[in-house]
C-alpha cells in the first residue's frame, strides 16, 4: 500500500490513499502497519468559495445531527445567526441515523446528515440513499482522495480517534490495576465486568471499534477476541459517548469511545479519567456529512454543506466542547496531542460495506441490542 501523510491530521500517516476510491470490498487478514510519526502540520491558506447560492428561497432546514447535543446545537444557532434559514435538527448516534434514513427513504424527514463515521455514509451510497453535490469547497479539503467520496456523496468534516477513559478514583482503589494501554489489557482479570461500550448496532463508535478489532487482528483471531471482550463489559450503552460519562460516575472503570470525548469529560466535566490509547494501534473516524436523496430544503441544505467546508464552519467545534480536528486547510488544532498516537491502517470502505453484516454477527452471536444503557 502507498502511505501518505495528510497535512494537519494525524489521521492518516501511511494510509492507503486508494482506500476510499476502491469499489471492491477487502476482507483484511493481517495486522496494518501502523504510523510513528507525528503530522505534518499544513500551513497553506485554503481556497474558500463562501457566497451562497442565488436565489436561496428554503426558509428552514432538516439536520440529522449525529455528534454531541451541545454541538449540534450550537451549529444549528450559528447557521441560523449566519443566513436567516431556520434549523431543526434531532440527534441521533450512527446506527440509529442509518437505520432512520433507510426507514424514510421514499419520504425522507431531513434534508442533510451531518456528523458520524463515514463508514455509515459508505454503507448509506451503497443502499442509494444520498444525493451527490460538487461543492465548490472542496478545494478546501485537506486530502480530497481520503476524505470525499468519489461521486460526490458524502465529505469528511472532522476527525477522531479511539482511546480508552480510566476512572483514576477506581485505579487508586485498585493498585494492583493500570491503566490499558493495549487491546489485550481490555481482557485482563481485574477488568471483567468494568469495561464499558455502546453497542455497534446504535454507536459509530462503538462499530468503529469493531471495526478496527477486526482489521487489526483478521476475522478469525478477531473474533474471539471479541468475544473475550464482550465478556468484560459491564453494560453495553446506546450513545458511543456515555461510556465516558458512566465510567466518570464510577459505573464502571474503563470506557472505550473517541478520544476527543474523554478530553471534553476531563476539561469540561471534571471527571477523574485518565486517557490512554492501545499502543499496537488505535482505530480512528473521519466524521462524514451528505445531503439525502429527495430532501426537500435542497438549496438551504447546499448551503449547509458549503459552509461546513471553510475554516469559519470547521472552526466552531472547540467553542462547543468538540475538539474533533478538522479536515480543511485553515483550522488550527485544538488537541493536537490526540493526534499523535498509532493508528492502524483504517480501511473506509471494506469498514462501510460491511457494516450490516458485522453489526448482525455481533448483535446475533455476541451481545443482543435490548436493554441498552442511556
Amino acid at each position: 500500500m502507498i502511505s501518505k501523510k495528510v497535512g494537519l491530521l494525524m489521521a492518516v500517516a501511511l494510509l492507503a490513499v486508494t482506500v476510499l476510491a476502491a469499489c471492491q470490498a477487502a476482507t483484511p487478514t493481517e495486522a496494518p502497519v501502523v504510523a510513528t510519526e507525528a503530522p505534518v502540520v499544513a500551513t497553506e491558506a485554503p481556497v474558500v468559495a463562501t457566497e451562497a447560492p442565488v436565489e436561496i428561497t428554503d426558509t428552514e432546514l432538516n439536520v440529522l445531527c449525529t455528534p454531541q447535543e451541545e454541538w449540534c446545537q450550537g451549529m444549528k444557532q450559528e447557521f441560523e445567526a449566519k443566513y436567516g434559514i431556520t434549523v431543526n435538527y434531532v440527534r441521533m448516534s450512527a446506527g440509529e441515523a442509518l437505520a432512520r434514513i433507510e426507514a424514510e427513504k421514499d419520504a425522507p424527514t431531513f434534508d442533510i446528515w451531518w456528523g458520524g463515521p463515514i463508514d455509515s455514509f459508505v454503507a448509506a451510497k451503497e443502499k442509494g440513499l444520498l444525493e451527490a453535490y460538487d461543492s465548490p469547497n472542496y478545494v478546501n479539503l485537506r486530502d480530497p482522495e481520503l476524505m470525499k467520496d468519489p461521486d460526490n456523496q458524502w465529505v469528511g468534516v472532522y476527525v477522531g480517534t479511539l482511546g480508552f477513559a480510566t476512572n483514576t478514583e477506581w485505579l487508586a482503589a485498585h493498585p494492583e490495576a493500570k491503566a490499558p494501554t493495549s487491546w489485550d489489557d481490555l481482557l485482563k482479570p481485574e477488568f471483567t465486568g468494568q469495561v464499558m461500550v455502546a453497542h455497534p448496532s446504535t454507536s459509530g463508535t462503538s462499530y468503529t471499534a469493531l471495526a478496527t478489532i477486526l482489521q487489526i487482528r483478521g476475522e478469525e483471531a478477531g473474533w474471539e477476541y471479541i468475544k473475550q471482550y464482550a465478556g468484560q463489559i459491564s453494560q453495553f450503552t446506546k450513545s458511543g459517548a456515555a461510556p465516558a460519562k458512566f465510567v466518570c460516575q464510577g459505573e464502571a472503570a474503563v470506557a472505550i469511545v473517541f478520544s476527543h470525548d474523554i478530553v471534553n469529560e476531563i476539561e469540561n466535566n471534571q471527571c477523574p479519567l485518565e486517557l490512554t490509547f492501545p499502543a499496537e494501534g488505535t482505530g480512528y473516524e473521519i466524521g462524514g456529512m451528505a445531503i439525502l436523496k429527495g430532501a426537500k430544503n435542497i438549496q438551504a441544505a447546499k448551503l449547509w454543506y458549503d459552509w461546513e467546508l471553510t475554516p469559519e464552519g470547521q472552526s466552531l467545534g472547540p467553542k462547543y466542547h468538540a475538539y474533533q480536528a478538522p479536515t480543511i486547510n485553515g483550522v488550527e488544532l485544538s488537541h493536537p496531542e490526540l493526534l499523535e498516537v498509532n493508528l492502524i491502517d483504517y480501511d473506509f470502505q471494506w469498514a462501510g460495506e460491511n457494516k450490516t453484516a458485522l453489526v448482525d454477527k455481533f448483535t446475533n452471536e455476541i451481545a443482543n441490542a435490548e436493554n441498552l444503557k442511556q
